[in-house]
Order: structure tokens, then sequence, then C-alpha cells
């Protein structure tokens, strides 16, 4: 394969693949479909980008990872070459542009979230796109047996009718063999038998050393790992106020950190991402929506001060750690509190149905939307809001909500920030002899010379873009025009993170909702399997955890590691 050697060479300056990574990309190459497991740090990128540039066209990349996209994007156009994302806020008029862009322009990435595929104004751009090729990248996620399923990867296979002989390329880092049989029947061509290559790199991370601590305080126990350990570390934590807490205890101790979670701003998410990556912050404490995308090579220690819900999910997020292939550690804290704490988690994501049927009505009488109605209809849904008015707990309602969106009656449709809205209310004749500031001048005509229709609707505007343009910090920008709202010259509507409800279906009578074993039973049953496996792996003290951990993937004939603390206990009674 000289021509992949070649660009390998030309864009990335390496003069040889790792292993797996040449037969990957002489699979997909070829035309046939193909299923790649790749631990963290395994270099799937490479197994996706180099193929695409050997090949004609416009390779399509779905991930639900809107900080790879960002990185990816940024680094294939510092490369010179042309790719383009789609996510969250994106303008409707930088949408027809990036299209355009991609059927015309010959570019070589599209970077989507899977929940665009629910549109059907993009499935109708989508489908003329030149695509060459399909990368469904966390692709375990299209499986319901998996540990972190997505109801929107189910809508890939959709869109495998558009182009039947594009062969798809699916990468994971972490699947049971189960899971690997359902990625392959869900991601196959309808109507055709599936037929891939597939591709599976040892889950063995020889650098990484696995630790489990018991311990009464955990905190002090973090302190002590991180004063004998230099380097970068992440610290993952089950809840947001946690986040902050463990953050500010770090702080206070004289260790630089910051908290991430899914609930602050996507600005603020790249300011606390970039300030870790460069090493001006130490310690990222954070919840598990931390991690994916971020390529950070030189972590040194991964710390988990709550056990996470399943052994896929501490692989992988311990295997961020030492992914520059040099010494690193993946410590579970525990103590005997944490299972008490783990029944309660059950609870909490497969709530009663009596209490999913409550949910439901609920939303219902609290959005206005009468029985028989509301179909197709999406509605502004702050689910903390809701749950206080109701006076129903957050956790099992969330996990209601998720359990009616996989039964179709409704889209909960997580978090989401949309950019802000700008519309004149003034007339034109009278806006211009209004007493404005300069600045007040210059954002107005900035606004008109940018944004069509403005006089007739709302329309959503790039806050960072204009005050860029006009050389003003964005604060200074939304400072103004919250002015000109209330001089009533504009309305302004600010950037929003709100979570969304739509009806797919009308609002149905309680006593025709049904949730079938397969929602329901059978996945709690999976769940507490999970929870069951990542205790046994925390409490067990007898065999290394190494071997553990890759023989949950079906690996079964690694050595022991002769690290970790179970391996050197054992040392040390010879």
């Amino acid at each position: 394969m000289e021509k992949a050697l070649d660009i390998l060479h030309r864009y990335w300056g390496y003069n040889q693949f790792r292993p797996l990574q040449e037969d990957i990309i002489s699979s997909i190459v070829s035309g046939t479909d193909t299923l790649a497991l790749l631990p963290t740090g395994g270099g799937k990128s490479i197994c996706f980008q180099v193929p695409a540039l050997m090949k004609e066209g416009l390779c399509v990349v779905i991930t639900p990872l809107i900080a790879l996209m960002k990185d990816q994007v940024q680094h294939l156009r510092q490369l010179g070459i042309k790719a383009e994302a789609i996510y969250t806020g994106i303008l409707h008029r930088e949408l027809d542009v990036i299209f355009d862009n991609c059927q015309f322009g010959n570019y070589k990435f599209l970077y989507i979230s899977p929940e665009r595929l629910q549109s059907a104004e993009f499935l109708r751009r989508f489908k003329q796109l030149p695509v060459s090729m399909i990368t469904v990248d966390e692709a375990h996620c299209i499986s319901q047996w998996g540990y972190d399923f997505r109801p929107a990867y189910l809508k890939i296979n959709s869109i495998r009718e558009f182009f039947p002989n594009t062969p798809v390329l699916a990468l994971t880092a972490t699947a049971t063999q189960e899971v690997v049989k359902d990625i392959q029947l869900r991601l196959t061509v309808k109507g055709t038998k599936p037929n891939w290559n597939i591709f599976q790199k040892s889950f063995v991370r020889e650098n990484l050393v696995y630790v489990v601590r018991r311990t009464e305080d955990k905190l002090a126990q973090m302190l002590n790992i991180l004063s004998k350990v230099n380097g970068s570390s992440i610290i993952y934590v089950r809840n947001r106020q946690k986040t902050k807490e463990t953050a500010d205890y770090l702080l206070k101790e004289g260790i630089s950190a910051t908290h991430f979670h899914a609930g602050i701003s996507n600005q603020e998410k790249d300011k606390k991402q970039e300030q870790w990556k460069s090493g001006q912050i130490r310690v990222m404490v954070a919840t598990n929506a931390f991690g994916m995308g971020i390529d950070k090579p030189d972590v040194r220690t991964v710390i988990h001060l709550d056990l996470p819900d399943s052994i896929e999910a501490y692989f992988q997020e311990a295997g961020r750690a030492g992914r520059d292939l040099q010494k690193a550690y993946a410590v579970l804290l525990y103590n005997p509190s944490d299972k008490t704490k783990l029944k309660k988690r059950i609870t909490d994501n497969y709530p009663s149905t009596d209490f999913i049927l409550k949910v439901y009505e609920a939303a219902g009488d609290w959005l206005e939307v009468g029985i028989g109605s509301g179909l197709d209809h999406t509605f502004a849904f702050p689910i903390d809001t809701f749950c206080k008015d109701k006076h129903l707990p957050i956790l099992p309602t969330y996990s209601a909500l998720q359990i009616l969106s996989l039964a179709g009656y409704v889209n909960y449709i997580e978090e989401t920030e949309t950019n802000p809205r700008v519309q004149f209310i003034t007339e034109k004749d009278q806006l211009y002899s209004t007493p404005l500031t300069t600045l007040q001048e210059k954002i107005v005509h900035a606004l008109l010379r940018s944004y069509t229709g403005i006089f007739a609707d709302t329309v959503f505007i790039n806050e960072n873009r204009l005050a860029q343009d006009l050389n003003i910090m964005p604060k200074r920008l939304v400072d103004e025009l919250i002015t000109l709202s209330r001089q009533r010259i504009i309305k302004f509507i600010p950037r929003l993170r709100t979570p969304y409800l739509n009806y797919p279906l009308e609002r149905q009578p309680l006593q025709y909702i049904k949730i079938t074993d397969d929602i329901y039973k059978n996945r709690q049953e999976r769940y507490v399997d999970r929870l069951k496996a990542i205790l046994e792996y925390a409490e067990q003290d007898q065999f290394c955890r190494s071997q553990l951990l890759v023989s949950y993937f079906g690996e079964t004939k690694s050595e022991c590691c002769g690290q970790c603390d179970v391996c050197l206990k054992k040392k040390a009674k010879k």
C-alpha cells in the first residue's frame, strides 16, 4: 500500500503504520464494511483519514463528540485538507454554505452528530453529497446491549439506503463480543447479510498500572496519589456538584484544578479543556461528560472517586492515561458504602413503570399538550424546573424520559446550546433617526449587513464572529444588545441552554402506553449485570486486574501484568 504510506508520511510525518492500521485501511479501500476495535490511543483517526484521502469524494464521520469534531477539523485544515463540521448552534445559512462546499468544493471530510440524521431537511441535502465512505465513531453506541446506547445512532443505517455501495468503517474502543455482533447487524444495509472484516487490537495496556485502593477517606487518598505521581491528571466523579467541590478542595491544597460537566457552556468547556491540555491546569475534575475526543497523551493518572456504571465505561475512562506509552496509573478508590450507592443507581436508572407513566402524564399536563394532540411538536423542557413544579426527583425523571424515548412516545433531546437571536422591532426610517452611541451604530450596521430578513423575523446570530468583526469582546456585544433591546430597537433572545421534548406521536391515554421487556426489563437486567461486574473488579483481590479487564472483552489468553496492586501483593508474599 505505497499510496497509503505516501499519504501518511506527507500529512502526518510517519514512515510506518501502527499495528492493524494498514489492514483496516486496505479493507475499507477495497469497499468492505469494516469494524475496528482499537483501545483508547490506538490511532483510530488515521484509519479513516488516510483511506478518505486515497478515495474520490467525501468521508462522512458520524460522532457524538463536538470536541473531537472541532479538534480534528482544525487539525485537518492546518494540514491543508478541506474539512467541515455540523453541530448544534450552526446557523441555517451557514448550514447551506457547508453543504454547498461539500457538494461542489472537493471537500474530503464532513463531521456530523447522529442527531442530525433525524432532520428531513438535513437528509434531503445529505443524499446529494458525493460520499465515498462513512465512518461511525463510538460505534458501540448503536447497540442496545452496549453500556452507552444512544437511540439517535439507530438512524445511521437509514443513510446507507442513499449509498448502498459505500463502505462503512465502524470504530470503537470498548465492546463485548455480543456488542460486536450487534454493531454489524445494525449497520448492515437492509435486506443484505452482514459481511464485515473485523480487526481487534489487544486490549492489554502494558504501560498502564491498574490499582484499587480501599479507603474511608477518598480525598486524602487522592491527594496522596497526586503528591507521589507528578503530571497531568483526570479525576472522575459521579455528579456535577461534586466536580466543583473536589476541584475547590484541590485548589485549597495548592494543586491547580478545574471542573467540567455537561451543564457548563460550550465556550467555558473549550476554555477549560485548553487550559488543561496546555498544562496551565494540572487536574481536571469531571463527570463522564469529559474525555472522549480529547487527545492529551501525557496524562499520568486517572483517578475514580466513584464507581462507574460498567467495566466498559471504566476501561475507556482509565485508558485516557498514558497514551504516550509512558508509565501511568489508573486508580479506583473504593469503600464498602459504594455498594449501597450502586443499588440506588438501579432504581434511579430504572424507576417503576408506574413512575414512568406518571412522568409521561405530568409532562403532557405541564406542557399543556392534550390527549390526541402534540404530534411533531417540540417544546423547551427545562427538566429541573419541571421536576420542581411537579415535585418529582430529577434522576428517576430523566431516566423515565429516556425509557419513554426508547419506547417511541417522546423524544427527549438533552441540553443543546442555541445561538442568540435578534429581530429589529423599530421601523427602518425610525431606526436611522434614533440617537445611538457610536458602538451601537456599528452594531446596528453590522447586523443589517450580515443578516437578511432581520426586520421580518428573529434570526440566529453568531455573536463571536460579530464581536470579532467589531473588534470587541463577546460580553461587550451582549451587553450592548441587551441595551438596544431595552430601548425597544431590537428584540434580543440570548444564548440558551435547554433540553427539548418532542412528540413523535400524539399524546396517548395512559392505558395505551406499553413499556415492553425489550425496552425495560431486559435492559435493566443487563445494567445490573454490568454493575455486578464493576463491583467484582473493585472488591476482588485474587486475580490480575489487567487480565480481569481484558477477559471481560473476550481476550482470555493475556499474561499477568506484574504491576497492578494484586500482582504486587502476590510478589510480596513470595
